[in-house]
């Protein structure tokens, strides 16, 4: 049952990422853009370029903002994440846990450390 809710989430999750795919490479290119104009601003010397390279930061800023769709594509590929982890994690349900003898032959290695300890 739960590999059956998981491939639900997985499916669902990967469907919402591929529908916001576009705004999540918009998004991508507006932090480019933001980066870019504060790079440039704190590296340049004169007002004018110090303007300029603020506007293209606000410009980047608001554009990165107001890209609503694409944090909720960033969600779900989290969610498509988490599907991919829990899928692939290992669980222990066929070890057989040795129960506690007092049997010298059936626990001689534990009887042998203590031994020589």
């Amino acid at each position: 049952m739960k590999k059956i809710g998981l491939t639900i989430l997985g499916i669902v999750a990967a469907i919402v990422v591929l529908a916001n795919l576009g705004s999540i490479l918009a998004l991508a290119i507006s932090g480019a853009i933001a980066f870019a104009g504060f790079h440039y601003y704190r590296k340049s010397d004169s007002t004018f370029l110090k303007l300029f390279w603020g506007i293209v930061l606000l410009i980047g800023l608001v554009t990165a903002v107001s890209n609503v769709p694409a944090f909720i594509g960033i969600i779900a590929l989290l969610g498509v994440y988490y599907v991919w982890r829990k899928w692939n994690e290992r669980t222990n349900d066929n070890v057989i846990e040795a129960k506690y003898s007092d049997d010298p032959f059936v626990n001689f290695e534990r009887q042998w450390d203590e031994i020589t300890k």
